[in-house]
């Protein structure tokens, strides 16, 4: 396996920062794992990096760095009532919601279009209209970096939570997703229980997996900036939970409030509307504002740095606790 000295990262994630890592080792295959484990003992620090969409990368990465490559879709095992599909970690996440859908396994279609990588969904437990990836998830094999060791994880094994799991509270170098499966359902039921879903009017006409996954595609590219395009790295902040109580005093005041209950007295609150009321939406701060079509998707507007990131996050923060109580927490992840 060989080890890239000096290795630019300023294409490798879609926020755009400029980054340059020590050292890298891009993993293609499981056949790499022994030597991968032995490759990391002789470092301090390591990390792992999909597609570059959930990360905030500094301008010098240190220690080891594995850029996972890896590819291959299949059939892993089929039951009376699902597929089970397995997907190699360094597929593209978009692209294997599409071959799934077109090959007649479906399940994931409102999961359409969110960047990044098979073997990143798990650790940040993606979800979007109205699916987590934990309601279609089978297993997760993981490789334990340290011990050189497969490990398979159901779906209770990954402690999921809200955008969060054991993958992404572990020590950075701990583990390296290699395989994710999905048991995607043969009894197909559509999931448009999203406004923005239901008053599609393509689904009026056609409901099916297709068509659902072609509509979510344009609902995202409708209000989404694509990071092709414009450096972003998705949403930055996690929307909100807050008491019934906070959420009543809070609709009081603002009747317009964006919010829904996820039970336990508890209620998840639009972040975008909190951003964009306190009128954040659009307003740059140095080389970086967040999206004027989406206030809860931070934008590069060119050349912008992790100081400028850190700036706007940090002011908008403060201003949204002081309106409204609340406070946000930043999604993306920092190496």
């Amino acid at each position: 396996m060989k080890i890239h000295k000096e290795y630019s990262l300023h294409a490798e994630n879609t926020f755009g920062l400029p980054c340059t890592a020590d050292c890298c080792a891009v993993y293609g295959s499981s056949a790499q794992l022994e030597r991968l484990s032995a490759i990391a003992r002789k470092y301090h620090r390591v990390h792992v990096l999909g597609g570059g969409s959930n990360v905030l990368l500094p301008p010098h990465l240190t220690g080891l760095l594995i850029h996972v490559k890896s590819r291959g879709i299949r059939l892993f095992e089929e039951t009376d009532t699902h597929w089970i599909i397995e997907a190699e970690a360094g597929e593209s996440w978009h692209n294997f919601v599409r071959y799934t859908v077109q090959r007649g396994w479906p399940g994931l279609e409102n999961l359409a279009l969110i960047p990044g990588t098979v073997g990143a969904s798990p650790v940040q437990n993606i979800g979007a209209y109205g699916v987590e990836l934990d309601q279609r998830l089978h297993s997760v094999v993981a490789w334990h970096i340290p011990e050189a060791r497969a490990y398979t994880f159901t779906p209770k094994d990954c402690e999921f939570a809200y955008r969060d799991s054991i993958f992404k509270r572990s020590a950075p170098g701990t583990w390296l997703i290699t395989q994710v499966r999905f048991a995607l359902p043969k009894q197909w039921e559509p999931v448009l229980s999203y406004p923005d879903l239901r008053q599609e009017a393509s689904l009026q006409d056609e409901l099916t997996p297709q068509a659902v996954f072609d509509a979510v595609v344009r609902i995202r590219e409708a209000k989404l900036p694509d990071p092709r395009k414009m450096g972003n790295a998705g949403s930055f902040f996690k929307n909100p939970i807050v008491s019934q109580q906070h959420f009543q005093a809070l609709r009081d005041q603002f009747p317009t409030l964006v919010g829904y209950p996820i039970g336990n007295e508890q209620y998840k609150l639009a972040a975008g509307w909190l951003i964009d009321r306190a009128g954040w939406k659009g307003k740059p701060v140095g080389a970086v504002a967040m999206h004027a079509r989406q206030a809860l998707v931070m934008t590069n507007l060119g050349g912008g740095s992790l100081r400028d990131v850190d700036a706007l996050a940090e002011a908008i923060c403060t201003d949204v606790y002081e309106r409204f109580g609340v406070r946000l927490e930043q999604e993306p992840v920092r190496f």
